[in-house]
């Protein structure tokens, strides 16, 4: 398992740079608009440090953040996806978003967190009992 990045909704994606960049001195490493989903993703991380980063999401649309949704997820590479919510389920972890593709899964912590689970490399094939299993609750 390998860390990836933290997942954090702003406001004001600009405000944002100039806490997280200005201030606190992270790196923007990358930035991308997305028209058709009306969002920015702005990844950044401390310097000499890329390979733990935060995400910052800026939809463009205004909301109200409530219940946490601010903050995000955290993320995670793992080597099988299934393995993994195999695994998660044998200790009674709830599988909120089956990996269906072979490529996505979320589950939340005991705390409501939401953690993301990415297969490494390329998507596994589908495949049942995981293509047959509905959303369960949020993520």
């Amino acid at each position: 398992m390998k860390y990836l990045h933290t997942m954090v909704r702003v406001t004001d994606i600009e405000q944002s740079l100039r806490f997280y960049r200005d201030a606190l001195g992270l790196t923007e490493l990358s930035r991308k608009d997305y028209p058709q989903g009306r969002f920015t993703l702005v990844f950044l991380a401390a310097p000499g440090d890329e390979a733990a980063q935060v995400e910052l999401t800026h939809n463009w649309d205004p909301e109200a953040y409530t219940g946490g949704r601010n903050f995000g997820h955290l993320a995670y590479a793992v080597d099988n996806i299934y393995a993994t919510c195999r695994r998660l389920m044998e200790h009674g972890i709830t599988i909120n978003r089956p990996p269906r593709d072979g490529r996505m899964a979320f589950v939340r912590s005991p705390d409501q967190v939401s953690i993301e689970l990415l297969q490494k490399g390329t998507a596994l094939a589908p495949a049942a009992p995981w293509t047959e299993m509905p959303n369960i609750g949020q993520w």
